[in-house]
């Protein structure tokens, strides 16, 4: 176990790549560099919030000292770090947004453990960078509480995930307009230390070749793919290497439908090149099943990021990375061969992600149909997700009256469904029954392999909101027990909160929708 503030850490990307060593963090375009050199900001008073225990066992970093705590709250920049911001562009809600970069994140090395893995530390909230624009650079203590959990409980969910290894208040107040509304308004500060392989994202091969700069993108790819991607090799090792990318991305999309989780900010900029789940905004679980969901105010009207279009929205960014290597390319032939491979692999793992939820042996041709109309009789019925999938496990298959089966489920119901509704219901629960009968395994075995399929804790907004206001009040005893429940979301431990979204934050602020600030 090694300490954040005597280890040696490295600094492969910076060494590898043209930068900006300046250190001047005044706002502007950064042509020709990847990244540029930006010392956090100091923060008045920092205090550790939280600390992830497993994962920083899992690195290998002892438990912090009020030395460490300086540097988790961006005091302490030790000798052989080199904190830089890193330089990318994107699509934002379908349009090309140019130059983005690092607004408020700032990478300070790479922790290498003792099986010669490496992970980059970065705090985000850490004050200015060239990249923040017209913004502060900090992040409050809202979002930043949403992020540290969420990361997390992700991670114990078994959905590819950046880390979260710490929460640190900044005894600052940082300046926030909530919902883009006219009435901002003075937040506690605070940073989160974030962990992952690499923080690559499609957009930073984006802004090489918008900017012609073929070189640079060359070597990014090659650099990327000999250390991320090492079993990859050959002649043919870019194509083959944006194929494992579009296998990983459909992955990723079948497994937010799982759980139901819902990005909410899907630009290009927000993807990442090693297919996790990468900066969490205005994130949401869903409640009721609604493929309309959005959790974001700022995808309004048009939802373009909603629930249910998650998994074609992965396509189209696909499709956007595909354009950024295409001058790697004589032509894009291979290029969009392998983009237009997407659909059937999504659907391939989709069809047998949903089998494990239901609790089939095996997903046979013909069980495709009763997938689907499940997914389209959810969507009418629009039942608590989480609720509904916990009580289908324990489904009884001798259910003779059909009232009976509307009634078995009406504790995940928001709405008491109609007749035709009802009906609806019925008719799909009868099948399914039907072809539990045939199954090739238990009916024991079927309940286990649902019950690993399907999480019994999700992080709702509104627990969350309820810890954050508490915390804003001194108060951690919500936070503490959120901590501790998402780390076995699959067990009976934690069932206080295996209830429905209450009504009244259906409506409150922040428990709903929230805003791309939050």
């Amino acid at each position: 176990m090694e300490s954040l503030s005597t280890k040696l850490y490295k600094n492969e990307f910076v060494k590898t790549f043209p930068g900006d060593d300046s250190g001047n963090l005044k706002p502007r375009q950064t042509p020709g560099m990847l990244y540029s050199k930006a010392e956090p900001t100091a923060v008045r008073e920092p205090k550790l919030l939280a600390w992830s225990n497993d994962l920083a066992q899992e690195l290998g970093i002892q438990k912090p000292t009020d030395e460490d705590v300086n540097i988790l709250g961006g005091n302490r920049v030790t000798e052989t770090m080199y904190p830089y911001a890193a330089c990318y562009a994107g699509h934002q809600f379908g349009n090309w947004a140019g130059q983005l970069g690092d607004g408020r994140a700032i990478t300070l090395g790479e922790w290498q453990t003792t099986s010669g893995k490496t992970w980059e530390l970065q705090l985000k909230g850490a004050g200015l960078t060239p990249y923040s624009r017209r913004a502060d650079g900090r992040a409050v203590l809202r979002s930043s509480v949403r992020e540290y959990l969420m990361s997390e409980a992700m991670h114990y969910l078994g959905v590819p995930t950046t880390r979260a290894l710490s929460l640190v208040s900044t005894g600052d107040k940082v300046l926030r307009d909530m919902f883009y509304n006219g009435n901002p308004q003075y937040e506690q500060g605070a940073i989160v230390m974030r962990v992952a392989p690499s923080f690559l994202r499609f957009g930073n091969f984006e802004i090489l070749a918008a900017r012609q700069e073929i070189e640079n993108l060359r070597l990014l790819v090659d650099w990327t793919i000999a250390k991320f991607y090492p079993h990859i090799t050959g002649e043919d090792k870019v194509i083959n290497w944006y194929k494992e990318i579009v296998d990983r991305t459909a992955s990723l999309m079948v497994e937010w439908q799982r759980v139901g989780f819902v990005h909410g900010v899907m630009n290009t900029d927000n993807m990442s090149i090693l297919g996790l789940t990468i900066d969490y905004g205005p994130f949401s679980f869903v409640d009721s099943y609604d493929l309309r969901f959005t959790p974001n105010t700022t995808d309004l009207p048009g939802r373009r990021y909603a629930f249910g279009k998650q998994p074609s929205i992965g396509y189209w960014n696909l499709g956007c990375l595909a354009s950024a290597l295409a001058p790697l390319f004589p032509d894009t032939d291979q290029l969009v061969a392998a983009l237009e491979t997407y659909e059937p692999i999504y659907y391939q793992k989709y069809f047998a992600m949903m089998g494990n939820k239901l609790g089939l042996g095996e997903v046979k041709p013909e069980d495709k149909e009763l997938i689907t109309e499940w997914e389209e009789t959810m969507a009418r019925i629009k039942p608590d997700m989480t609720i509904f999938y916990q009580l289908l496990i324990d489904l009884p298959l001798n259910t003779k009256e059909e009232a009976e089966v509307v009634a078995y489920f009406a504790n995940s119901f928001y709405t008491e469904p109609d007749a035709e509704k009802s009906e609806m219901l019925i008719n799909l629960i009868k099948k399914y029954t039907e072809r539990l009968q045939v199954n090739s395994i238990s009916r024991k075995e079927s309940a286990t392999r649902m019950r690993a399929h399907n999480p019994r804790f999700i992080l709702r907004n509104y627990l969350l909101h309820q810890a954050i206001e508490e915390l804003e009040q001194g108060q951690d005893q919500l936070f503490k027990k959120l901590q501790a429940a998402l780390k076995e979301p699959y067990s009976n431990k934690f069932d206080e909160f295996l209830v429905k979204r209450p009504e009244w934050a259906s409506q409150k602020a922040g428990c709903s929708m929230l805003s791309c600030s939050s």
